[in-house]
């Protein structure tokens, strides 16, 4: 069984859109994860996602930098973009992918990019990644500002679900950035967490973005021991904007998935208006 849903609160409310995470363990190699992919989401869709997302680095993991180079993509045009805007219209869902290498101006480096693509499989929103890993300690060790080139500007679009920002991965630990994109309702983070960072502090930026930004929270992350012997410490999870964990899962592949209740949004933001009391 690969589809975790969301707690029981009471009866399914008619007409909530439903919102998923998959989950995935990536490798190297382009093909068998584009195939793992479109397999779960499928299962979203079947589910009855309406809004789907995929983990940061879902086509491949444990690529060396030429590799990554290599596959870099114009925006507009190529394999990867073509498999999200295929896998959107197919299941008429909207589809947050992940992230992908693009072009970057540094003919160099590439930009992590999330492109979001609507039910019709047209591209909606392009982020790059604004904050870029850097790690040390013992033996591991990450330093993404030597192949990646840093995006610049935040990104919310709306759709289905109603006004989603998008952020990826180390982005999660620097709120300012969220607070820039004013009320939203949903907030969608890719990534690929560290094992080693995420048993740290993973849900607890998680919960903390979501109840600063009274928003839900979609976290759809690489989850398990990767081919080359990394690991990332998955626990997708869909957050409510109490902070409160609707829908988890641990190490694996699959799907998470939950309402987004627009009332709990109102409901929370009436109680506690702390939007509204801003002062900066």
């Amino acid at each position: 069984m690969t589809t975790s849903t969301e707690k029981a609160k009471g009866e399914r409310r008619a007409g909530n859109p439903r919102i998923a995470a998959v989950q995935m363990i990536s490798g190297p190699a382009v093909a068998p994860n584009l195939d793992t992919a479109a397999r779960l989401i499928g299962e979203a869709a079947a589910a009855g996602a309406q809004f789907v997302a995929l983990p940061e680095y879902f086509p491949f993991i444990g690529a060396s930098d030429a590799e990554r180079l290599a596959a870099r993509e114009r925006e507009g045009d190529g394999p990867l973009q073509r498999f999200l805007a295929d896998a959107a219209k197919r299941h008429g869902v909207w589809l947050v992918g992940g992230s992908i290498p693009l072009f970057a101006d540094d003919a160099a480096k590439q930009r992590n990019s999330c492109l979001v693509f609507d039910p019709a499989g047209r591209q909606a929103v392009r982020y790059d990644k604004i904050h870029l890993f850097g790690f040390q300690k013992g033996t591991e060790s990450y330093d993404e500002a030597a192949s990646i080139e840093a995006g610049s500007a935040p990104v919310a679009f709306d759709a289905a679900v109603g006004r989603v920002g998008v952020g990826i991965c180390y982005d999660l630990r620097f709120p300012e950035l969220f607070r820039a994109l004013g009320a939203i309702d949903l907030l969608v983070i890719p990534a690929a967490f560290t094992d080693t960072t995420g048993r740290a502090h993973w849900e607890l930026l998680l919960r903390a973005r979501a109840v600063e930004n009274q928003c839900y929270v979609l976290a759809a992350a690489q989850g398990g021991r990767h081919p080359g012997g990394r690991v990332t410490h998955g626990n997708s999870m869909i957050v409510d904007p109490w902070g409160e964990i609707v829908a988890r899962m641990d190490k694996g592949e699959g799907v998470v998935v939950a309402e987004l209740n627009p009332a709990r949004i109102a409901e929370v933001r009436g109680n506690l208006p702390a939007l509204q009391h801003r002062k900066l």
